[in-house]
């Protein structure tokens, strides 16, 4: 991994929840613990149907006087409309701010001293001290802007929010700072490196969270009610977190990159099918994400992939180092 590398999050929608129950509202429809946060807080978080399916998993920011939420640009209409229909009597207001907003990540060893030379108001020790989901308000060409702590690109960093009237001039003082552009197949190699899933690739509206891992992290099992909540719980205590499929790290030999969809085979049985794919950086070698049904979750479990022998592994594939 370079000192430090640029990566524009295109494929991101963005959402501004504003009022004085924007925190309570938001909490009785994510999966997380949204009231608790604080002013710079954030937190990772599912949004359910009542049937526990993923409608999306969102990144939730309390600013301090607004909630920004980032989450795949392809749900984001769908979470407006269904937001609004729970909106009665609470003083709450939805925006979308999808291309209000340009939303840039640095990401790599050098991320936080880079970002610290283009924002002011935002030294290079405190936004290491920022916590994941952290997040400031700075300002980058006199203008307001933010900076948030993020994991989600597989290789820790910052994404940097500007008015999107701002593109160039950021793209331009990035550049100049040292960072590398990276193109869209180097970050899917590493978030998969990460074992990071996405949502429409290795998560959509028929995924339980617990199918792709991601309940340490997205779910609070001690707050309140909220959508979905039934499901997940039942699965968790009767279940004993037991799920018909798991999300699983593949190491593939050869050199062929199986392709997202092909079936995954024990003997003669299928038992899952990759969801991504990639030539990892670091291993030399094809990695995949892919579901499979849980009898062959275990790490070191043999499977085929289209005719190509391939290995279970615990994920992630590749530790990345704290910033």
């Amino acid at each position: 991994m370079v000192p430090a590398a640029s990566l524009p999050r295109n494929h991101l929608g963005r959402i501004v929840v504003s009022g004085a129950d924007r925190a309570s509202y938001l909490q009785g429809l994510l999966t997380n613990d949204v009231v608790a946060l604080k002013a710079g807080q954030g937190c990772y978080a599912a949004y359910l149907t009542a049937q526990g399916r993923m409608i999306a998993d969102l990144h939730v920011y309390e600013l301090g006087d607004v909630m920004l939420l980032t989450m795949a640009r392809e749900v984001k209409d769908t979470v407006l409309a269904k937001f609004d229909q729970f909106i009665f009597s609470e003083d709450v207001q939805l925006g979308d701010v999808t291309e209000t907003f340009f939303q840039l990540a640095i990401v790599g060893p050098d991320a936080a001293r880079l970002v610290s030379t283009i924002v002011s108001g935002a030294t290079v020790d405190a936004l290491r001290a920022l916590p994941e989901h952290g997040n400031a308000r700075v300002q980058f060409a006199g203008r307001p802007a933010i900076v948030a702590r993020v994991t989600d690109t597989g290789e820790p960093g910052f994404d940097v929010f500007v008015d999107r009237a701002h593109v160039e001039a950021l793209s331009s003082a990035v550049a100049s700072a040292g960072a590398v552009p990276m193109n869209e197949a180097a970050a899917e190699a590493i978030r998969i490196e990460a074992g990071v899933p996405r949502f429409g690739r290795d998560m959509d509206e028929e995924t339980i969270p617990l199918e792709a891992g991601i309940e340490s992290r997205a779910i609070s099992f001690n707050k309140g009610c909220y959508v979905g909540q039934e499901v997940i719980i039942r699965v968790r205590d009767r279940g004993h977190g037991r799920v018909a499929r798991t999300l699983v790290g593949l190491t593939v030999e050869g050199d062929r990159v199986p392709a997202p969809g092909a079936a995954i085979r024990a003997g003669d049985r299928e038992v899952g099918y990759v969801t991504s794919s990639a030539l990892s950086p670091a291993l030399k070698r094809p990695i995949a994400l892919g579901y499979v049904h849980r009898d062959f979750v275990d790490p070191g479990t043999t499977v085929t992939v289209e005719g190509a022998t391939a290995v279970v592994t615990a994920l992630p594939f590749v530790p990345r180092p704290a910033l």
